[in-house]
């Protein structure tokens, strides 16, 4: 039989199987394996998965599953956490930061692509109106959709990052800081 690279399998000095490539493995038939049982070492199956089966010190394994947690109310302790933080006035401002530069600036863009849009099919005489050579209005306002695409982007990474980004991030150090004991299994 011919392998993929035109030689002959099984005739060469090299090893016959993928199996027999691995040195000091057992590549013994199933009849002199024990018991009458195929004997195939594998080379990963020594190799645990992450932590489990490892020893821990006194020579016996690790136990594989963590310990339950026995302090049921720390989920509710957390919500309450999570709950002040959004009900708190600092929460409230970045959020009406984010509203007041999000609501108008989605009418603006979205008015802007339906007005293209409709005056591309209602007044095609228009858009087909030439400006210099074979550039029409409507390549220009198709250019200006893109171009204002990438400035609305601009705009709202400079507005997040000037007005909201360090009162949010402050706001999450907070709720983490609040919040680390209850998860940590401390409290």
């Amino acid at each position: 039989m011919k392998s993929s690279n035109g030689r002959f399998r099984g005739g060469g000095s090299g090893p016959e199987t993928p199996v027999a490539k691995h040195q000091g493995r057992d590549t013994a038939p199933a009849a002199e394996g024990a018991a009458g049982q195929a004997r195939y070492d594998d080379p990963w199956y020594d190799a645990l998965a992450s932590g489990w089966g490892e020893l821990d010190g006194t020579g016996a394994p690790t136990s594989a599953v963590p310990p339950a947690r026995t302090d049921q109310d720390r989920s509710p302790r957390v919500a309450e956490v999570y709950l002040e933080v959004q009900r708190s006035a600092a929460f409230q401002e970045v959020r009406s930061r984010y509203r007041r530069f999000v609501v108008p600036g989605l009418a603006v863009f979205l008015a802007w692509y339906v007005g293209y849009v409709v005056t591309a099919q209602t007044a095609p005489g228009l858009m087909a109106h030439p400006v210099a050579g074979a550039v029409n209005v409507a390549m220009l306002a198709g250019l200006g959709q893109f171009l204002t695409t990438f400035l609305l982007t601009w705009a709202y990474a400079r507005h997040a990052r000037v007005r909201r980004d360090r009162a949010a991030l402050d706001l999450r150090w907070d709720t983490q800081e609040l919040t680390r004991g209850f998860r940590g299994g401390e409290l």
